[in-house]
C-alpha cells in the first residue's frame, strides 16, 4: 500500500500486490479499491502485479474540494502509472471506473496500455436524451442527488439492495456484502460523492471510446438496474473497434455470488490471453 501525492497536492491511496505486468483497477461510485481485492488478489496469485486506487475523494484518498470531476479523475490515473512507470496496464475499469479509464484513454492514449476491461461500465452516456433514448432520465439523477444530500447513510444501504440484485425474486442475499457497501460508501466525503454523481450520469464517452486501439473485453450484466446495459454495454461495444462483448444472463450491477465467479474466469483468460 502506499500514497501519491498528485500535482495539485491530493494524496491518492493505492494498493499495490504482487510483481508481473500490471492490472490496474478503477472502482464505481461510491467505493472505492477494497471493492477490488478479491480480482486483485487473483490476479497477482496468478502472476499479475495488482494496482488499485481509491479515486479523489473516496475511501483513504484525500477529500479536495476541487477536482471532484472525470477529467481529473483520468488525470490522477495517469499520474499514478506514470509515478509507479507502469508499462504494458491491462485496465480494468467497474461503473464510474469504466469512465474513468475510457477518459484516461481519451486524455492520454494508450502507449502505457496493452488491454482494457470495461465492467458494468457507464460509456458512452448514461443519460437519457433525444440521441440516448436508451438513457436514464434526469429525475433518476436528481433523486440520486437528493438522497445523498438528505441522509446518505440510509440512501445507501437501500441503493445496495438494488446494485448487488438482492431486490429479484429467490436472489441469494448476503447482508454481510450490504453492509460492505454501506461501509465503503460512508467513506467517501460528501461533496466528492455528490459531485461525482453528474460525472457518471452526464458524461459523454463517445469520442474518447473511438480511441481506444486495443483489445477490449465489455463485460456486463443484463439485469444491470444501475446501468442499464442498452445504454452502455451495448452501444459501447460497437464504438470500440477491437472489443469483444460478454452479457451475463440475469447478472445484476455489483460482482456477486456466480456472476462474480463468471467474470473472474473470464477477466484471467483475457490477461492470459
Amino acid at each position: 500500500m502506499g500514497t501519491l501525492t498528485t500535482s495539485d497536492g491530493t494524496e491518492i491511496f493505492y494498493k499495490d500486490w504482487g510483481t508481473g505486468q500490471p492490472v490496474v483497477f478503477s472502482h464505481g461510485w461510491p467505493l472505492n479499491a477494497d471493492t477490488w481485492d478479491g480480482q486483485s488478489r487473483l490476479v497477482a496469485d496468478n502472476g499479475f502485479r495488482a494496482v488499485a486506487h481509491d479515486r479523489r475523494g473516496h475511501g483513504r484518498s484525500g477529500q479536495p474540494w476541487q477536482g471532484n470531476h472525470m477529467d481529473q479523475y483520468a488525470d490522477d490515473l495517469a499520474e499514478l502509472i506514470e509515478a509507479l512507470d507502469l508499462n504494458d496496464v491491462v485496465l480494468v475499469g467497474h461503473s464510474t471506473g469504466g469512465g474513468e479509464v475510457t477518459r484516461y484513454i481519451g486524455r492520454h492514449g494508450t502507449a502505457r496500455v496493452a488491454k482494457v476491461v470495461l465492467l458494468g461500465a457507464v460509456p458512452p452516456l448514461m443519460l437519457k436524451t433525444a440521441d440516448n433514448p436508451e438513457g436514464t432520465p434526469i429525475e433518476a439523477f436528481d433523486g440520486i442527488r437528493a438522497g445523498v444530500a438528505a441522509d446518505r447513510s440510509q440512501f445507501y444501504w437501500d441503493l445496495s439492495e438494488a446494485f448487488y440484485g438482492f431486490n429479484r425474486p429467490g436472489a441469494a442475499q448476503s447482508e454481510g456484502m450490504r453492509r460492505a457497501f454501506w461501509m465503503w460508501s460512508m467513506q467517501v466525503g460528501l461533496k466528492a460523492a455528490y459531485d461525482c454523481i453528474k460525472q457518471f450520469s452526464e458524461q459523454e464517452f463517445t469520442e474518447d471510446l473511438k480511441r481506444i486501439d486495443v483489445p477490449t473485453l465489455i463485460a456486463h450484466g443484463d439485469d444491470d438496474q444501475i446501468v442499464p446495459i442498452a445504454a452502455s454495454a451495448h452501444k459501447t461495444a460497437r464504438i470500440v473497434k477491437d472489443a469483444t462483448l460478454k452479457v451475463y444472463p440475469g447478472a445484476p450491477h455489483g460482482l456477486v455470488g456466480e456472476y462474480e465467479q463468471a467474470f473472474n474466469a473470464d477477466l484471467l483468460d483475457f490477461i492470459k490471453g
